[in-house]
């Protein structure tokens, strides 16, 4: 980056009327988030079979998840057999969410589950300083019916429990994820944006390599991971 790589300076008058076209292209944006928010309220649903995951304190059923809930934001962390860190995207998205009794108010809670053995997973969860509450799709086949199988991507998927039964909601992948995030929010605010070559960005504006700006598996575990050595193995 350069001196030069500056956006242009302008009276307050040009900047105001500059802020304001854009003001009115935000706003615009937010409505279509509404519509898009009443659409999502009005999808149709499907009954789920009733599917037996693996938790912390052993076997749960899927409508066991929800705990006093009856809504259910599960997200599905990406897990590479063998591997000593995953991947580096789940585990800085799902380190980003530590306060989540805010749910409780909206009769929800937001957990993560995983293709790996539950011990695994636990020791990586440990290890990498996640609050969350984690899950082991490892011997059901639940990922791969909501599309997180083994070897697969990562995924959110929305589930309503009306007593012992359990509907599917809603579901969205890759780029969708991103409004459940805060951080790209942030990012997107500041001048220079992400930085990331795909970006549409003004000429002589710092761009790098996609991803080469986020913090690896392993910066997230030491900022913000258990360093004793029980953090590295699983119990199950």
């Amino acid at each position: 980056m350069t001196a030069k790589a500056l956006p242009p300076v302008v009276d307050a008058e040009t900047w105001r009327r500059h802020l304001d076209d854009l003001r009115a292209r935000e706003k615009a944006a937010t409505r279509e988030l509404d519509a898009i928010a009443a659409r999502r309220r009005r999808l149709p649903m499907v009954e789920m079979p009733d599917y037996t995951l693996e938790g912390e304190e052993g076997p749960v059923r899927l409508a066991d998840v929800f705990g006093d809930a009856s809504q259910l934001i599960v997200y599905s962390h990406m897990w590479s057999p063998g591997k000593e860190w995953q991947c580096p995207g789940c585990t800085g998205f799902t380190a980003q969410f530590t306060r989540l009794e805010f749910l409780e108010a909206y009769d929800a809670r937001f957990v993560v589950v995983t293709q790996g053995p539950i011990g695994e997973a636990l020791a990586y969860k440990r290890r990498t300083g996640n609050r969350m509450v984690w899950y082991s799709t490892a011997d059901s086949p639940f990922g791969t019916d909501v599309g997180a199988p083994p070897g697969g991507g990562f995924a959110v998927n929305v589930f309503l429990r009306d007593g012992g039964t359990v509907y599917r909601t809603w579901h969205t992948d890759g780029r969708g994820t991103e409004q459940l995030s805060h951080t790209f929010a942030l990012i997107d605010l500041l001048p220079y944006g992400r930085q990331e070559e795909w970006q549409d960005s003004p000429e002589g504006w710092p761009q790098s390599p996609t991803y080469s700006r986020w913090s690896g598996s392993e910066d997230i575990a030491a900022l913000y991971g258990d360093p004793s050595p029980s953090a590295t193995t699983g119990g199950r």
